[in-house]
């Protein structure tokens, strides 16, 4: 941990990867530590076509590889591994990851993302990998000509349904409401495909089958009548809840495990700073990640400057 770098970055989703840009074009010294599988959701997402600059559709891991490849050649450094602990108590702030590596930084900067949210039905444990999966583009090939249920109503289960309406012979979209939350294209792109059907007003109770999932119990949530549904397999869409187990004691949090700001980036820790995802739970997209993390590592380099040091000075004097 000889080390000690300006900027230091946990994430390397749109966040994380436009803070390092940012960050190394304001000649600091910056190391992106980007997870063992780095890159967010947009590596889970295959036609991108809400990112500006493309006048074709992009695909996620793509869009993520130029982000990153501009990121390295302007000097980030980069290391792929899981964070683990953190140090925020006292600067330098420090890290450590699965491997044991350490490093130290001046500030830090936090884009993590957030991860798939399951159901938390005990026979979905069962059928994990086995049936159920949260990731369309990952195991929807497994499921080619089969029959198949997205449980969501989002712009993520949106996505996923069409996604899976080019491979399968049909998909189920099952909705706990009679109205959709995600945008109103996909709404409309997936009522028009012929494939996508939809069950209303209806959770799932439980999941069916032996080794392998072979259909579901669905409850209507306005009758409470039950019924069964013969199926290959099921995706999960219900949402994301942001990656910070890790930060548990070091970083103030709310009730949902997102983290709690004092402005558009700064925490509760002086000096570390947080962008994307693991700090909106509102917009959750590509773009607004990637605007966050230039905001994030422009005050980040304030901070490095002492501009930020001077507010705060100023703020305290003006409330005594």
């Amino acid at each position: 941990m000889a080390k000690t770098y300006d900027i230091l970055i946990i994430g390397a989703g749109p966040a994380g990867l436009t803070a390092a840009i940012y960050g190394v074009r304001a000649g600091r010294s910056v190391l992106v530590v980007g997870g063992k599988t780095p890159g967010g959701q947009l590596m889970l997402t295959t036609d991108v076509e809400d990112y500006p600059g493309f006048v074709d559709a992009v695909q996620g891991p793509e869009l993520v590889q130029r982000m990153r490849g501009q990121a390295s050649r302007l000097g980030a450094e980069f290391f792929d591994d899981n964070v683990t602990k953190v140090g925020f108590k006292k600067s330098p702030f420090t890290l450590e990851t699965d491997e044991k590596k350490k490093f130290s930084a001046k500030s830090v900067i936090i884009a993590v993302g957030s991860a798939y949210k399951w159901l938390g039905i005990p026979s979905e444990l069962k059928f994990k990998g086995n049936g159920i999966s949260t990731c369309a583009v990952c195991d929807g090939y497994f499921f080619k000509n089969k029959d198949v249920v997205v449980i969501g109503g989002g712009d993520t289960a949106m996505r996923e349904a069409l996604f899976l309406s080019k491979i399968c012979k049909t998909v189920t979209v099952i909705h706990r409401r009679d109205v959709l939350r995600a945008q109103a294209v996909l709404q409309e792109r997936a009522k028009a495909t012929k494939n996508i059907k939809w069950i209303w007003n209806s959770e799932v109770l439980e999941f069916l089958g032996d080794k392998k999932l072979s259909g579901i119990k669905i409850k209507n949530t306005k009758t409470h009548q039950t019924s069964t549904l013969k199926i290959d397999g099921a995706f999960v869409a219900i949402g994301h809840e942001p990656s910070t187990g890790f930060l548990k004691g070091q970083l103030e949090l709310d009730s949902k495990g997102y983290i709690t700001m004092r402005s558009q980036t700064e925490t509760s820790v002086p000096g570390v700073f947080a962008a994307g995802d693991v700090k909106d739970f509102r917009y959750q997209q590509a773009v607004t990640a990637a605007g966050f993390g230039c905001m994030a590592a422009m005050d980040a380099d304030n901070y490095l400057h002492g501009f930020r040091a001077v507010s705060e000075a100023a703020r305290k004097k003006q409330k005594k």
